[in-house]
């Protein structure tokens, strides 16, 4: 069994005042349980950057104006071009131009970060979050 350690955090006040607000909505019992699975939150989404021969899990979240000039066919183009890595994918119309796309990753690290920084920097593309999951 693992120690727990205890340790000092500071936060401005407002940002604890709406940390209070939310964990307490949400029903945590204690502040320590919601920090440490915000920290471990905080640590799956990164560490997975450092780990580029590792297969890993996750979603790539992406929002897009389809109105964008070639926009959809690049992203298209560039989902095919990573066929191996994508298991899923999920299209939802948000409003007159912009969309929401959830696409379901498996492979290497430094393949999903490709696809991911691929997808990102088109334009057109205004949101854009690959979540990993370490378990």
């Amino acid at each position: 069994m693992s120690k727990i350690v205890r340790v000092g955090v500071t936060f401005p006040p407002n940002l604890l005042k709406d940390f209070d607000e939310i964990i307490n909505a949400m029903g945590y019992d204690s502040r320590s349980k919601a920090i440490q699975d915000s920290v471990r939150l905080f640590v799956s989404e990164r560490k997975w950057l450092k780990e580029e021969d590792t297969n890993q899990t996750g979603v790539i979240l992406m929002v897009y104006d389809h109105e964008v000039r070639n926009l959809e066919s690049g992203l298209t183009e560039a989902q095919h071009h990573h066929s191996n890595l994508i298991s899923s994918t999920m299209h939802i119309h948000l409003g007159e131009s912009d969309c929401l796309e959830v696409i379901a990753v498996k492979g290497k690290s430094s393949e999903i970060k490709h696809l991911s920084d691929e997808l990102a920097t088109r334009k057109g593309v205004k949101i854009l979050k690959a979540t990993i999951v370490n378990v």
